[in-house]
């Protein structure tokens, strides 16, 4: 599979996902009549649903990463060059941003917008810690031993995610950059983004090392534990 069509795969993913999330959270808001847990549940089968498919359909082009930390892991674990890596990471925001203006626009609000919406505080913060370190134990864990439940799985952690984590379980630094220009439901003040995605940044690593305790590699010299799609080189 070339570069390209994985970079593209990966700008897709990103927009639909994050569209997903703003679009679904707008509708959610617009109906729920004020009823916040209303409006959090239909947020989070939206995006857990989106996530299964989105995995399901593009998983086989380029690993379905959609998320910078997960792609930093992939790295890490050498199931991906860090050439390719970065043009990951890059797709990654870029599509995220286009889904924010694509969910703004569809919904009649300005294409892009500043959220005024402030996360924060220790128990937040911890949140995304948990939420991310979570994350990359479901994918670590079940590439190690069924890979094909990853899609499955990863939906429905993110759906739990959103429920019992105080932040609502952003796990995602480039979901979070694009939920700055959203003034939504989901949306995210600018000041909260560098706490979030340090937290993010900081869960990932300790999943990323608590998988490779849990299912120790059976082949040290290849490197730590690979997501089940490796890219060629």
């Amino acid at each position: 599979m070339t570069l390209a069509r994985r970079v593209a795969a990966e700008t897709l993913g990103t927009c639909l996902l994050v569209a997903t999330v703003i679009g679904s959270g707008i509708m959610a808001a617009r109906l729920a009549g004020g009823q916040q847990a209303v409006a959090l549940l239909a947020n989070a089968v939206a995006t857990g649903s989106m996530l299964y498919v989105l995995i399901t359909m593009l998983g086989p082009i380029s690993g379905a990463h959609f998320n910078p930390v997960v792609t930093g892991v992939m790295v890490v674990t050498r199931a991906v060059s860090l050439s390719d890596g970065l043009s990951y990471v890059v797709a990654q925001l870029a599509g995220g941003i286009l889904g924010t203006i694509i969910a703004n626009v569809m919904f009649e609000t300005p294409a892009l917008q500043f959220a005024q919406t402030m996360r924060g505080g220790l128990g937040q913060w911890l949140g995304e810690f948990v939420a991310t370190a979570g994350l990359m134990l479901t994918i670590l864990g079940l590439s190690a031993s069924r890979p094909a439940s990853i899609p499955a799985a990863v939906g429905l952690y993110i759906l739990s995610a959103y429920w019992f984590t105080s932040s609502t379980s952003f796990a995602n630094p480039a979901v979070t950059i694009a939920r700055v220009f959203s003034d939504s439901f989901a949306g995210i003040a600018l000041e909260s983004v560098t706490m979030f995605i340090f937290m993010q940044v900081t869960g990932a690593a300790a999943g990323l090392f608590l998988a490779t305790w849990l299912w120790p590699p059976q082949e040290p010299s290849q490197g730590p534990l690979t997501f089940p799609v490796r890219q060629p080189t």
